[in-house]
């Protein structure tokens, strides 16, 4: 008689006191990013209906289309400009350089609600988008590397769902705030993450990790150093191809899921609904989106232990491609029933937009320790560049076409590319996190 053993169920790692207040400290501060980076897609037409007259330009829709790009353009150069965080990070610490971050993007965010003129605005939505640059590059290695091994795809995951927390929060602040005083108490919100910083200094240490790391490479260690080494034959490869995986991600974010308040705007007003009423389901648009992300962070890191890093980016590149054309170049034109459908849709780009969180994890994976937050915020800023071309595109087609729906409609094929190019991405299902 054989005596069948029975596999206990796994017990997962217990969290130290120190990873939990990292967890904390990097969700905090991606979801305030979030709240930060939303706020101007809520305020977007009224915003530039009252600055475009002020520089002289008149606020017809075309106008408020291409302009509306173009600051979208330049804050998108600006995060692109925030890859300097990365290098900064290797060298001083995760914790360190996220302090700074967050009181850029805040103070900015605060001081545009003081615009006087749509190019005074541009310039704060450039500046507030360096500080935003730094983020989400700076969160994912510090989860990553404090977090145990059997928690940290899950960890950096949970992470990545701040981002469109703040989505809710920017959209309560609309519902209360910005539909009763206005589009500048909106960017006055912004300011509050700065709050946050107190927080962190005192509570959370840098991953042990990264201290190690440190100590091993000595003083010798520079952020020029961590930056180069991105493009040595080791990593060249993968340096590239996940910046044009990211640039793909980004074009249909920029060009599809923030247009999704402005698009909500135009459907409401050609509805008769009044100015109110306009803003509230500007708002319920971006909670569905918000909603729909963060459905998708809790299943991205299921499927990604599953069928591994690039089926489950693809499955959402596809769901993405797919909900914009339908968003964009269909429902956006209808004549009946156009909101209903609409906020169907914004749950999907929401759902579709979770092809993020898989970044969270699969970046960090693909990198050492002492340059993993540079070439996080490359790879993830770097696409900016390449994207704020796109969205420029985008509203040149607006002032051409004299709509909305269909230049952004045209975005989904960048999704096709992604699709064309994933095969070739490293796989890392499984693998431990280098040292």
């Amino acid at each position: 008689m054989t005596t069948a053993s029975v596999e206990l169920p796994r017990t997962k790692s217990r969290l130290n006191p120190n990873q939990i207040r990292s967890f904390w400290a990097a969700w905090g501060g991606w979801t305030m990013d979030g709240m930060d980076s939303f706020i101007y897609s809520l305020v977007l037409v009224p915003a530039l209906r009252d600055l475009l007259p002020r520089s002289g330009i008149a606020p017809t829709t075309a106008n408020v289309g291409l302009y509306g790009s173009l600051l979208f353009a330049l804050f998108m150069v600006g995060w692109g400009t925030g890859m300097i965080w990365g290098p900064i990070a290797d060298r001083f610490g995760r914790v360190r350089t996220m302090m700074f971050s967050i009181l850029s993007f805040s103070l900015f965010t605060l001081l545009a609600a003081f615009s006087a003129g749509v190019w005074t605005l541009a310039l704060l939505r450039f500046l507030a988008g360096v500080g935003i640059g730094g983020e989400w590059g700076i969160g994912a290695a510090l989860v990553s590397e404090d977090w145990p091994e059997d928690r940290r795809t899950m960890g950096a995951a949970l992470m990545h769902t701040g981002y469109y927390i703040g989505f809710f929060l920017a959209a309560a602040a609309n519902y209360f705030i910005g539909s009763r005083f206005g589009w500048r108490y909106m960017f006055a919100v912004g300011g509050v993450p700065a709050i946050f910083i107190a927080w962190i200094r005192k509570n959370v240490r840098e991953p042990v990790r990264w201290e190690h790391k440190l100590e091993q490479l000595g003083e010798t260690w520079s952020m020029r150093r961590a930056f180069f080494v991105l493009f040595s034959p080791q990593y060249r490869r993968r340096t590239i191809l996940n910046s044009v995986y990211l640039i793909v991600s980004l074009t249909g974010l920029w060009a599809g899921s923030v247009y999704t308040p402005a698009a909500m705007t135009y459907i409401a007003e050609r509805a008769g609904r009044t100015e109110l009423q306009v803003a509230r389901l500007a708002s319920y648009s971006t909670a569905l989106l918000g909603i729909g992300t963060v459905i998708g962070a809790l299943i991205v890191p299921f499927l990604a232990e599953w069928l591994g890093r690039r089926i489950t980016l693809a499955i959402f590149y596809a769901l993405m491609s797919a909900s914009i054309w339908v968003a964009f170049g269909h429902v956006f034109y209808l004549e009946m029933h156009a909101i209903g459908w609409f906020m169907v849709c914004s749950f999907l780009l929401g759902l579709g937009g979770a092809n993020f969180i898989v970044y969270s994890f699969w970046l960090p994976e693909q990198y050492r320790t002492e340059c993993r937050a540079s070439a996080f915020a490359f790879t993830t800023n770097f696409g900016r560049f390449a994207a704020a071309g796109f969205t420029f595109l985008v509203g040149a087609g607006v002032n051409h076409f004299q709509t909305l729906g269909t230049p952004i409609a045209m975005t989904a094929f960048a999704f096709v590319v992604g699709l064309l190019l994933l095969p070739f991405g490293d796989e890392t299902k499984g693998k431990p996190l280098p040292a």
